[in-house]
Order: structure tokens, then sequence, then C-alpha cells
């Protein structure tokens, strides 16, 4: 096949495509046996996106005559879809390493928060630091998150908790999804908290009376884009009701719904968001029986963040009971002043150990699956004709590596591909060439 293609991997080990049948998500018995390839290559064209995967001699041979800007000689490697981090809270100010401190000597979440530290602390430092401040945090946190293998992240808002604050944040987001080389799902989580002053009923109608219409209006002109709408339902934070009447309101404005909910207690998170439709609800510790339930009816992704788990000292998630149920389960890292991971790999390290995933389904949860709780699984989450060219290349002989050695990754990414460009290539490889 004649023409100027973009980048051809060739020669890979394996070539894991995780979906081989353009599936949406996988539940347990897809994510138990992925599609993988060996000896394999792959073409991504002119426009970024893939243009034809399979063996290296039939990829040879069908694309003989043709030119690429870049090739990478994979054998002995592996090539992976690009990770998607399903949950992150990276736009913020201040440093909370003193409260982990606290938690070490026994505090716990509720208890920093009602002391003003958490959320508020956060909130405090993020109103006060000017637009560029955040984005140069922010950007270089982006930088860290696809070293590691991310070339998809959900972004949130939620550290403004006014609407000045709120629509801050979310410039500072949407400057990065039109600059850098990374893919980005923003979330408007104006309702992380309730503010100082205000109960949580007054929150609520601010929310849906003045923060929403804004964010419609931002949207009509094209100055920002938000594609989802997250509230933290818990107890002593946003009620049932209230969660219902914000994430309805959001609805109504043509945002996904995908909300924090079950974390600390058991809330009916999971049922409301069946009820309503949403695309994805995350944490699910104190998710019930019925909410699993629920969840797998209305093919609604559980974003399971094994780190929080981990950092807060909180029951595991009951990620088995929900694979076995049929709920489609994504991961994400919760990066956040408060859990503070940038590693998907590290994330499914600790999914299969704390969690008792296997390997394939914590790639599955990472990829596919995490894609699909963004509402972006037709062109992101598996390697196939014709979905966006966002690759890892891993100097290993078995894929499973990137989960097995913890806190490896860093000596395991041999390249992050986005859109067949190369944004990141480890230092043993080369000099990087430019486009």
């Amino acid at each position: 096949m004649a023409g100027r293609h973009r980048l051809l991997l060739e020669n890979a080990q394996q070539l894991v495509l995780v979906c081989g049948r353009g599936e949406e998500y996988l539940r347990r018995e897809g994510a138990a046996s992925l599609a993988v390839l060996r000896d394999a290559s792959l073409v991504v064209g002119p426009d970024g996106c893939i243009k034809a995967v399979g063996q290296a001699d039939v990829i040879r041979n069908q694309f003989s005559g043709a030119t690429f800007e870049r090739i990478i000689d994979c054998s002995g490697k592996c090539v992976l879809p690009g990770l998607v981090d399903a949950h992150t809270h990276p736009v913020w100010a201040g440093d909370r390493v003193h409260e982990f401190t606290m938690k070490l000597a026994g505090a716990s979440y509720m208890e920093i928060h009602q002391a003003g530290g958490g959320i508020h602390f956060t909130v405090e430092h993020t109103r006060k630091a000017t637009e560029e401040e955040l984005f140069s945090t922010f950007k270089h946190r982006l930088e860290r998150m696809r070293r590691a293998g991310s070339t998809l992240v959900e972004c949130k808002s939620g550290y403004g908790l006014n609407l000045e604050t709120e629509l801050k944040m979310l410039r500072v987001i949407e400057r990065a999804k039109q600059s850098m080389d990374i893919g980005i799902s923003s979330t408007y989580c104006g309702a992380h908290s309730v503010p100082k002053g205000k109960t949580a009923t007054e929150a609520t109608d601010d929310i849906i009376n003045n923060h929403l219409p804004k964010l419609k209006e931002l949207k009509l002109s094209g100055e920002i884009h938000v594609n989802n709408i997250d509230v933290f339902c818990e107890k002593g934070v946003f009620d049932l009701e209230s969660t219902r009447r914000i994430l309805q309101a959001g609805k109504d404005i043509g945002l996904q719904i995908n909300f924090h909910g079950d974390e600390l207690h058991p809330m009916k998170s999971a049922e409301l968001g069946a009820e309503l439709g949403a695309r994805a609800i995350s944490h699910l510790e104190e998710v019930s029986d019925e909410g699993i339930t629920a969840m797998a009816r209305a093919k609604c992704a559980a974003v399971l963040l094994p780190t929080t788990a981990y950092m807060l000292r909180l029951k595991q998630p009951q990620a088995r009971k929900m694979l076995e149920e049929g709920v489609i389960v994504a991961l994400g890292s919760d990066f956040n002043p408060n859990a503070y991971c940038f590693s998907m790999p590290m994330v499914m390290h600790l999914a299969c150990v704390n969690m008792k995933m296997s390997m394939n389904e914590a790639l599955a949860a990472s990829t596919i699956n995490a894609a699909y709780a963004l509402g972006k699984s037709d062109t992101h989450g598996s390697i196939e004709t014709g979905k966006q060219g966002d690759l890892v290349v891993i100097n290993s002989l078995r894929w499973e590596h990137l989960i097995y050695q913890f806190g490896g990754h860093e000596a395991l990414i041999d390249y992050v591909i986005v859109k067949g460009k190369v944004v990141y290539q480890n230092e043993r490889c080369g000099t990087m060439s430019s486009y």
C-alpha cells in the first residue's frame, strides 16, 4: 500500500490488541483472555489512526511501497494500547504531605477534613494560585503520567467550589487539551465538597442555578468543552437527593454522569447512578449487593481506585464480586494531593495484589474499560484498525512485566506514542527524532 504514513512498529514479540472485534468493553469472560498477536507489526496513518495490524510478513508485503515518518524495530519488545487513567484530580496548588503524617498516626479522612485539612486546604491554595501557576504544575503532572504510559486521562476540577475558581481550573484543563499531545476527558466537579459558609442545599442550588448555566454558555461559545459531571456523594458532604439534583441538571446540558459514590459510607450511590443512566461511578468501597446488580444491568462502569484504598487504609473495593456479576470494571489512579500516584502500571499491580484481579483483567480495566467509562472506547483503549494510534512499547518479551515489576515502568517503557507520534522515548533508545 503506497503513500506516506506516520509510523511503522515492526516485528513486535507481542502485540496486545486487548480487543479484536470492536468491543465497547470487556466483562469478565472477555477480559480473561485478551487478544494478543505474536511477531506482529502495525501502521499508523497520516491522520494519527491505526491503518493496519497483523503478522509482520503480511504488513511488510502490504506496505512494501510505502514511506514512513518513523520506523521502530520492536524485536524482543511488546506493544500495548496506551493506558487510560479513568479518574484524576490533577489541577491544584498546595502540598499536603503533612497530612500523610497525620494519616500514618491514625487520623481518618473525615477527621482531617473536619479539622480544616483535606479538600478545604487545597481549595484555599488553588483559589490563590494564578492560572499560569496551575497550568505549569498541571502540565508537569501530565508529562509524568504520560511517561508512565497514560495517553488518555480524565481530569477533574473541584478545588475551587466557587464559580470563578472552577472556571479557572477548567480553562487550565482546556488549554492542556489544545496544546499537549495527550488525550483529556474533562470533568466539572464543583460538588467536590460543601464550601465554607454554605449548606449542602445552598451549594446545590448555586451549582444548578449559576455554575451549570455558565458551563453551557461557554460550551456554546466554544471556550470550554466539559465532558463529564461529578459529585462527591458522601455522608456529611452531598446527600443522595442533592447528588440526584446536580447530576440530572448536568445530564440535561449534555454532560456524562461520572461521579464519586459509596466510598466511606453506603449511600446507595450505585443504585442512583444506574437509575440516572450514569456512564461510570468511582470508588464503591461500600457499595451494596443491590448496587452491584444495578450497575451490571445498566452497563454503568465501576472505576475502582486501588491507590486510594491502599493509602487511606480503606476496605478494598469488591472487584471480584463485581466481575463475577458482570460489572464493567475500570481502573484509575485517583491522582490528587491525598493519593499521590501518577502510574497506572502501579495501579494495575495493586489491583491484582489487593483486589485479586488477574493481570488480563487489570489491563482490560486500564485500557478498553477505562475508555468506556469516559465514553471513548470507540476511539481509544485497544489496538484496532481505525482507532487512534496511542501505544506503549515496553522492553520485555512478555507484556505482563508492565504489571509484575512494581514501580519498574521507568526502566521498562521504551516509547509512549500518541496519534502515531512518539511523545516519550527512553534515553537508552537514543535521541528523539522530530517530525
